[in-house]
């Protein structure tokens, strides 16, 4: 037995399966735990695709959009429909689509796997990697390697300021120590 059940904090809706055997459930959206008894069930069905397909339907009565899914195919022939087609549009074809340089985002996507964002890594790495490097630097020197590495003078200054609040540098003469 599936139940479509609805959160009473964030109002998402998501199917549960076997309700009345669980003591409580979960919201997948905003992480609120529930008491099943007490969780509202819009609608309960015995199989699986039926449960779907209900609460596509309520979501898009939510949505305003009744008529629309009205003309749509069920969810479970959408599905099959995709799987014999493969799939429906590859990544450069979406991106693309919806107006994304799809190079870019695989660059993108690279540096960030790598662990950067910029080659240098978080505004706040680049910040620590001066107080590293640096011999006795001066806040013009952590500045400066910052926006070589493309952190804003400014930015640099409000994370040393973090930073020293934090304990983890020290100030003294006008020359930062890291902690």
């Amino acid at each position: 037995m599936y139940a479509v059940v609805g959160c009473t904090d964030c109002e998402n809706l998501w199917l549960l399966k076997d309700a009345r055997a669980a003591e409580t459930a979960t919201c997948p959206r905003c992480g609120r735990t529930h008491q099943t008894k007490k969780l509202r069930r819009f609608v309960e069905e015995e199989s699986r695709d039926a449960a779907r397909q209900a609460r596509s339907a309520l979501l898009a009565k939510q949505g305003g959009n009744s008529e629309a899914f009205a003309e749509t195919a069920h969810v479970a022939e959408l599905e099959r429909e995709i799987d014999e087609r493969g799939a429906a549009v590859d990544d450069d074809e979406y991106l693309t689509g919806s107006g994304l340089d799809a190079d870019a985002v695989e660059a993108a996507g690279e540096r960030a796997e790598a662990g950067t964002s910029t080659g240098s890594g978080s505004q706040i790495d680049v910040v620590r990697g001066a107080l590293r490097e640096l011999d006795a630097p001066t806040e013009d020197e952590v500045t400066e390697y910052a926006a070589e590495r493309g952190v804003s003078a400014e930015k640099a200054r409000d994370l040393l300021t973090k930073l020293a609040r934090r304990g983890e540098v020290t100030e003294s003469g006008g020359v930062y120590r890291p902690l």
